[in-house]
């Protein structure tokens, strides 16, 4: 073996580290419209009436309207990383779109830590740990997916932290070599059932995926005679039992609607050969094709005991994209937990490639020749290690490309005004941008909402009966808002209604009509 610029682990992976967390830090003022602004926007609500319920010295009546606010997006998880923000907010003393943003950032970075270091185990090749843990921090898709403001980050990173103990867990049942006792491998399988029991019950649809990982470790550590450990029964209760306890028992909130509206009501997409070529396609645009099927080739190359995490990891995830059809080929954030999976089956393959780049001349050629041969050897390592860098460099630059593309600066105010146009005391409906909650947060407004004609109401054959919706709806409202003109023109049965009426207010991008 020769030494070669990569064979300096720690200096990378601090650089890895602090590249990851500088693309996620970068815009952290702009307004969280960048990434699903319907997503972010719904934490953000949530977090806001959190917020002001602990606040002390709050105004009553600002109190009241945020909470008011904060009862209309629907409940479909517990608000774990809105109370978070919200105790921050107290603390820095004020709303700030950096908190979450920095939170998810910490969150990603020490899954990147753990990640780095299970595939190292899986590999024995810090190098290839290295290659792997770069497409988990500078993968576009993931620098704009991790730093937003929903469950979807801490999710990923508690299972996966989690997993990555779950091995360790393994390790030490199994590998009689090293001096490991019985108390620690307990310490290992119940800091393993914590994380990976949080991760789940923050968001249980990552159950499928640790669930897989979970069964292929415990299969491969004890095969068929697992029932036999009371390790395994102890950690199979405390991932499971939160999760079970939020999602399917007591108050629910929103949790057995989403399943049967999401799930249960969408699985005939499954039957369709199209839903997969959409879904592969999907994901080839966030992760890039030729890395999946690269990752699924460096999982068939692992070793044993990575090999069979590996599998789980995948099988988990094929059954969870079955059970949100929909979704997996038009929401991205449902696919921010593929992003470790497939880097981690990149590393088998590096390794594979690390090996071949960093052998030395062949012995018995002469000294001569040896060190000829050596010295081209070295030169074309360098230029390998500047390929890797230059890549590196390209996608941290389009990441950064991507999060200072847009700026939504200017948003606030042009809703605040939107908001001001709207009679604080009135009983609105609105036909408006992501659910109106971008006038509910930034112009203090709570309105109704009224259905809107796409794609997906199509699927469901919902077809959409203007005026029954309005006598239903609308027609005891004090006033009907639309900010979203382009979908009045795809309702032309409710414009032909809206038109019956006076405009009380009409502005810059809206119009007010007054029911009264």
């Amino acid at each position: 073996m020769t030494s070669s610029p990569l064979s300096r682990p720690r200096i990378w992976l601090a650089l890895l580290l602090a590249l990851g967390g500088l693309l996620r830090l970068l815009d952290l003022t702009d307004p969280p419209l960048d990434f699903h602004p319907t997503r972010q926007l719904r934490n953000s609500i949530i977090a806001r009436g959190i917020y002001y319920e602990l606040l002390p010295n709050a105004d009553a009546s600002t109190r009241d309207l945020a909470a008011s606010i904060a009862r209309v997006p629907a409940r479909y998880e517990p608000p774990v990383t809105e109370t978070l923000v919200a105790l921050t907010y107290l603390v820095v003393g004020g709303e700030s779109t950096m908190v979450p943003r920095v939170y998810g950032t910490i969150f990603w970075l020490l899954a990147g830590l753990c990640l780095y270091n299970l595939a190292r185990r899986i590999t024995d090749s810090s190098i290839a740990a290295l290659l792997s843990l770069a497409y988990f921090l500078v993968l576009p898709f993931a620098v704009q997916a991790s730093r937003s403001f929903q469950p979807d980050p801490l999710m990923t990173s508690a299972a996966f932290i989690g997993i990555y103990f779950l091995y360790l867990w393994s390790e030490s049942i199994t590998n009689y070599q090293l001096p490991i006792s019985q108390s620690t491998s307990w310490k290992l399988a119940i800091i393993a059932s914590i994380l990976i029991g949080f991760a789940t019950f923050v968001k249980i649809f990552i159950g499928f995926i640790v669930g897989g990982a979970a069964v292929a470790i415990v299969l491969f550590t004890l095969g068929w005679k697992f029932w036999r450990s009371p390790q395994v029964w102890t950690m199979a209760a405390i991932m499971v039992i939160p999760a079970f306890l939020f999602y399917f028992t007591g108050d629910r909130g929103n949790s057995t609607e989403y399943i049967t509206n999401w799930s249960l009501d969408m699985l005939k997409l499954i039957t369709s050969g199209d839903f997969y070529t959409k879904w592969l396609a999907f994901l080839g645009s966030l992760f890039g094709q030729t890395f999946i099927f690269l990752s699924i080739a460096g999982t068939l190359l692992a070793a044993p005991r990575g090999r069979a995490l590996l599998i789980g990891l995948w099988a988990g995830y094929l059954l969870y994209g079955l059970s949100v059809p929909f979704q997996m080929y038009t929401h991205s954030y449902y696919h921010i937990q593929l992003t470790p999976i497939i880097a981690l089956g990149l590393s088998p393959l590096a390794e594979a490639i690390v090996t071949k780049a960093l052998s030395g001349a062949p012995r018995s050629l002469g000294s001569a020749v040896e060190g000829r041969l050596l010295g081209e050897t070295r030169i074309w390592q360098a230029a390998l290690t500047g390929l890797v860098v230059l890549v590196i460099g390209f996608q941290a630059y389009v990441a950064r490309s991507v999060l200072l593309a847009e700026d939504f600066r200017h948003e606030p105010a042009y809703w605040q005004a939107v908001g001001e146009a709207v009679p604080a005391d009135a009983d609105v409906i609105a036909l408006a941008q992501d659910y109106g909650y971008r006038l509910m947060y930034y112009g203090w407004r709570r309105v109704g909402l009224w259905p809107l004609a796409s794609g997906l109401a199509e699927l469901r054959g919902n077809k959409l009966n203007a005026e029954k919706i309005f006598a239903e709806s609308a027609a005891d409202k004090d006033y009907f808002l639309v900010t979203l003109f382009s979908q009045l023109d795809k309702q032309p049965d409710l414009k032909k209604i809206l038109d019956q009426y006076p405009i009380a207010a009409q502005g810059d991008g809206f119009v007010l009509y007054d029911l009264r």
